[in-house]
């Protein structure tokens, strides 16, 4: 639950007319109150004949015109109070509850406070209402509105529990900055996949993750194809920087440029020269040797991440999400919008409140790791998914360090990102497992005739798909049994059936895929199988798959999730997101 104050305005009948009203785009559904200051006394317009929107925006502003002294220049208080999608709907009593609760909470009207400001809830959607406040009391005075709202949103997160909602977290100033409604608008009228200010958020943290000085910075931001213009000091110093996205510009034509701190809390220029400090630099090696240096370093690294304590634990945390940035940027084209997604995700893991240490032995390591892989890709020619493996599968053991860390120090919403990065990352890996089973596989042609047993296997079930128990007891008669019984075995099924489409045989190409790593530690063995043919097919083309150049731009499976909810983000990633993309999503293309 989201509580979201708007700005304060002073027109209380044009936002009450907006709100029972059809929206901008006929999204407003069935607009009525389902709360206000003096239930039940008030009507509402939308349910009474002697009612009208201007009467009611005549007595919510009643008190204000009453006032003694000066009046507020903007009297009209404005909370949207939203579920996520996932969430389930709340009746109109519950949200009457919420939306005395929210003014509770903010200092509009206390409860028992019989002189205390008017309000009304609006409810024109399933998942969110509108709660309309004037700023003055029934008293003569006006209200105290200090902290209102940390105190609101402290207020949803008992609601959550309540009613059994999702649960988010307080909010600690690491959170990254969300396009505004306006940016989202207008990215959707320029036909652009996600706004501006997350492409450039992107643009500008792979730049800084991958620099090793500060011109280094400019000059990659530069080349990137954005605008930047620095701030200069009188006495020389550049004391910041902004960049634009070319065309992006405001109603009377100017560029619009975001500073690196409107973009995210770490990406000041403060905070990105942070990165360069006593950092020894790594010399570039040739491809698959970066894959093994960086893979060194990154074990070594993950034993030894929060060693030195909290300031310390924070600075390895923030260099272990630059490397993750650079890795996505860098990593084989087969699972770059995996790689991309988990960075994405892990975004939040690397910024942790309060103060940073830039000693530490890890942080170190993670930084030299950077700039190997930065300096190495630059002048690789072909780049060898099967040498990248080993280094993706020390990534996961990082990931997992990170996780345990936050958990350690309670920081709730940073162990969930480190979760949900770890999770795609894994899934790199075993789709990087499968397409290297491809490579080495030789390719046998299905048995289209054969006898009794055999052909039994191949009978079609209730729902028309070729029966594939058979092919799993066939391929693993040892895990067979668990395999058939995981909730993933479906998307598994599917996958199967593809491969026999595509003319090979589904018990030789999932006993290849399954011998390629061991599946004993999978907590679903179903859901690593599928991913492992999702590289398979990859690389073979088969039905469902791209194939040649589409492969980089593959959408992945149905076995995906986690990108899956971020809404559309960046433009080469495949997802939800808006990201990094959404998710790169919170529509995640990063």
């Amino acid at each position: 639950m989201i509580p979201k104050k708007a700005r304060d305005g002073n027109d209380t009948w044009g936002l009450l007319d907006y709100l029972y009203g059809p929206g901008k785009r006929d999204e407003h559904t069935d607009p009525h109150m389902v709360a206000s200051w003096s239930d039940p006394y008030v009507e509402d317009p939308a349910r009474s004949e002697h009612m009208t929107i201007a009467d009611l925006a005549l007595i919510l502003d009643a008190p204000v015109f009453a006032l003694l002294g000066k009046r507020p220049d903007k009297h009209v208080y404005h909370v949207a109070v939203r579920n996520p999608p996932e969430d389930r709907l709340l009746t109109d009593a519950e949200w009457a509850r919420v939306a005395r609760e929210m003014m509770h909470a903010s200092g509009i009207a206390e409860h028992g406070d019989d002189d205390a400001c008017r309000w009304v809830a609006i409810r024109h959607a399933d998942d969110h209402i509108h709660i309309v406040a004037t700023k003055a009391r029934q008293d003569g005075r006006q209200p105290r509105l200090r902290q209102d709202i940390p105190r609101m949103h402290a207020a949803a997160r008992e609601f959550e529990v309540e009613f059994g909602l999702r649960r988010l977290t307080h909010g600690d100033k690491t959170a990254r900055k969300w396009p505004k409604t306006g940016e989202q608008e207008k990215a959707t009228r320029r036909g652009l996949r996600e706004p501006v200010r997350e492409t450039l958020q992107r643009t500008v943290r792979e730049a800084a993750a991958a620099a090793m000085n500060e011109e280094d910075f400019f000059a990659r931001l530069t080349a990137s194809g954005i605008r930047v213009r620095q701030r200069v000091a009188p006495d020389g110093n550049v004391t910041g920087y902004s960049v634009a996205q070319p065309g992006d510009r405001d109603g009377v034509t100017r560029a619009v440029f975001f500073s690196g701190a409107r973009l995210a809390a770490d990406l000041s220029l403060p905070r990105v020269r942070e990165r360069w400090q006593g950092t020894p630099l790594a010399t570039a090696a040739a491809v698959p040797e970066m894959w093994v240096e960086a893979e060194r370093r990154v074990r070594a690294a993950a034993q030894t991440l929060g060693a030195g304590g909290l300031r310390s634990g924070a600075g390895d945390v923030a260099a272990l999400g630059d490397l993750i940035v650079v890795a996505a940027v860098v990593s084989p084209r087969l699972v770059r919008d995996q790689m991309r997604d988990a960075a994405w995700e892990f975004e939040r893991a690397a910024r942790v409140p309060g103060d940073r240490a830039l000693e530490g032995q890890a942080r170190a390591l993670y930084r030299e790791s950077s700039q190997l892989l930065s300096q190495s890709a630059a002048a690789a020619g072909r780049q060898d998914t099967a040498a990248a493996l080993g280094f993706m599968l020390a990534l996961v053991t990082a990931i997992e360090a990170s996780q345990r860390w936050h958990q350690a120090q309670e920081h709730r919403a940073q162990a969930e990102a480190s979760g949900r990065a770890g999770r795609l990352l894994r899934e790199a890996v075993e789709v990087t497992a499968g397409a290297s089973a491809a490579r080495s596989y030789r390719a046998r042609r299905q048995r289209t005739s054969g006898t009794g047993r055999e052909r039994t296997r191949r009978v079609p079930d209730a729902a028309g798909a070729p029966l594939m128990a058979g092919v799993v007891q066939q391929a693993l008669p040892m895990q067979a049994g668990a395999v058939l019984a995981d909730p993933a075995w479906p998307a598994l099924k599917a996958r199967l059936a593809e491969v026999e489409e595509s003319g090979q045989d589904p018990a030789a190409v999932l006993a290849a895929v399954a011998a390629q790593r061991e599946l004993t530690s999978a907590d679903s063995a179903a859901e690593v199988l599928t991913w492992r043919l999702e590289g398979w097919q990859r690389l073979h083309g088969a039905p469902g798959s791209a194939t040649g150049k589409d492969a980089a731009s593959a959408v992945p499976g149905g076995s995906r999730t986690a990108g899956a909810a971020r809404g559309t983000r960046a433009a080469g990633a495949s997802r939800r997101p808006p990201g990094d993309e959404q998710r790169k999503g919170p529509r995640r293309t990063r």
